[in-house]
């Protein structure tokens, strides 16, 4: 199999590493760079697991190789709200309203949800249930 060396840039750090033509981007990331905010999930591209920003949109890290995503600008949970710091307000709110279950949907609903609330942040209730699609919570909370 042949391998490739690629730099990804990843919440604002450069990681050379060298991969296999094949490998997603979710394997760089999770199991190379160790970023286990960055999960597997469904490995199809519709559970919105393993979401993270590409460029400042939200894309499935399942369905991207890793060589696809040099020179682009990547962001995973951590890298769009440190731990360290104050909750980002929509983390609060997820918190508040109890969105958060057992926790394992909750980086790619909140990076898609961020994403939505940048673009449009007076989105109605259908608009931000259509954009939340591709993200499946499988705590049966999807009416909560």
């Amino acid at each position: 199999m042949i391998r490739t060396q690629v730099v990804l840039r990843v919440n604002d750090r450069d990681h050379e590493v060298w991969v296999r033509n094949d490998r997603t981007l979710l394997d760089v990331l999770h199991d190379d760079l160790g970023m286990p905010d960055v999960r597997y999930g469904c490995a199809e591209g519709v559970c919105g697991t393993c979401t993270v920003l590409m460029d400042g949109d939200p894309v499935s890290a399942c369905c991207v190789y890793a060589v696809q995503a040099e020179g682009h600008d990547i962001v995973t949970l951590r890298g769009w709200s440190d731990p360290q710091d104050e909750p980002h307000p929509l983390q609060k709110c997820f918190l508040e309203r109890g969105a958060s279950q057992c926790g394992f949907c909750t980086p790619g609903m909140l990076l898609t949800a961020a994403t939505l609330a940048e673009r449009n942040p007076d989105a109605s209730r259908e608009e931000i249930r259509h954009e939340l699609v591709g993200n499946l919570c499988r705590c049966t909370g999807y009416q909560a």
